[in-house]
């Protein structure tokens, strides 16, 4: 694996999209070995900042992907190479075309359960010989949590996405590792929603052009704003402090 590098004390492995799949699968899911599989962008890294719990759980990831143009970018303005945004949504699809090829088991945690049956429905049609070993919505109770570990330690499924928000789902993925399931995770956030059709993605010109940010605060303004427009002001900030330094 290439050398980690660091952007504001925070870990990322410089990997394309290719070479992530090929050392999760190569790795990770032949080699038996559990992984998190972590996305950063500019919020994950803000919040990485002010949380230093959260800090040590990304910085103790095995592989922790740029999940974002602001990244990539406040590499490139700080001398940090980082060859490309890796999309958790895209990585997510790679990994379940992955999966079908190569009969691997997945496990689906998170999101409505309405909006997880209708993902699971498309799943059907998109990804026709998926091994869909087990599946548990996103609302639960804290006494809960013990059963769903047991109920994917039962599967053993060798994928497991787990569609809910941050810092919630980072938690959630190191107890279960902990719980010693040897699975790989991948917190996905609100892929659910989008891959289930709830939720439109941006179109791909806005994608290619670094605004697919701006498209998901124009669809969800109330819960994003301030993620993006406060989170990425604070974020530009401390790239441009990190460079006097």
């Amino acid at each position: 694996m290439k050398t980690v590098v660091s952007i504001l004390g925070v870990k990322i492995h410089p990997l394309t999209m290719k070479e992530t799949i090929d050392v999760v699968d190569t790795d990770y899911i032949q080699g038996r070995r559990p992984l998190h599989l972590m996305g950063v962008n500019a919020d994950k890294i803000n919040q990485c900042i002010d949380d230093p719990e959260m800090l040590t759980i990304v910085n103790n990831c095995e592989i922790v992907n740029a999940d974002g143009a602001s990244v990539v970018l406040a590499g490139k303005y700080l001398g940090v190479d980082i060859p490309e945004r890796v999309a958790g949504i895209d990585l997510m699809q790679e990994l379940l075309m992955l999966a079908e090829k190569k009969d691997y088991s997945v496990y689906f945690f998170g999101a409505k359960e309405g909006v997880l049956q209708k993902m699971l429905g498309n799943f059907e049609i998109n990804y026709p010989k998926l091994k869909v070993v087990g599946h548990r919505n996103g609302y639960f109770s804290y006494d809960e949590v013990e059963l769903i570990s047991k109920d994917i330690a039962n599967k053993a499924p060798q994928l497991v996405f787990v569609g809910i928000t941050s810092p919630k789902k980072e938690y959630l993925i190191e107890r279960f590792i902990s719980d010693g399931i040897n699975s790989i995770f991948m917190g996905v956030g609100g892929s659910f929603d989008v891959l289930s059709g709830t939720i439109p993605r941006a179109p791909k010109w806005m994608q290619n052009a670094h605004l697919e940010w701006l498209f998901r605060v124009m669809n969800e303004p109330q819960r994003l704003f301030k993620r993006y427009f406060v989170g990425n002001v604070t974020f530009i900030r401390r790239v441009l402090t990190a460079k006097k330094d």
